[in-house]
């Protein structure tokens, strides 16, 4: 109140209409400026938690990707292993029970006939049948 009184007194009361509706407009340029600022600050904040976000996800991609792998080689490991002892036991009994004048049969000699994929390799009755859930 006091301000407009001054302003008054100062200005004198023909031209307190044109100061005011200037003041008006430059008032609410700078209320734009001071939005637009806030505006591109919030951006640039939201850009950086995604750039964060986004280098979560890919450490933890990678992070699964590695153990995932660790995982594989583990298995390919433990399979190639199976495998060669399968191999080692089949060229033990195959000299076990080939007659003395006959050469042991051979890991491609031996590969199961149709009919045989499921039976064991010494004969024996063949694993039941696999469960399957519906």
């Amino acid at each position: 109140m006091v301000i407009a009184v001054v302003a008054l007194i100062v200005i004198g009361p023909e031209r307190l209409p044109r100061v005011a509706r200037t003041m008006g407009h430059l008032f609410g340029r700078l209320q734009r400026y001071v939005n637009d600022v806030k505006a591109d600050i919030n951006r640039e904040i939201e850009l950086e938690e995604l750039r964060k976000f986004r280098s979560t996800v890919e450490d933890a991609a990678r992070g699964f990707e590695g153990s995932v792998s660790a995982t594989v080689d583990s298995v390919q490991s433990e399979v190639s292993k199976t495998e060669t002892e399968l191999n080692e036991l089949t060229k033990i009994e195959d000299t076990a029970a080939a007659p003395s004048g006959t050469p042991p049969s051979t890991p491609a000699n031996t590969a199961p006939q149709a009919g045989e994929a499921g039976r064991e390799p010494h004969g024996g009755a063949p694993p039941p049948p696999e469960k399957t859930s519906v």
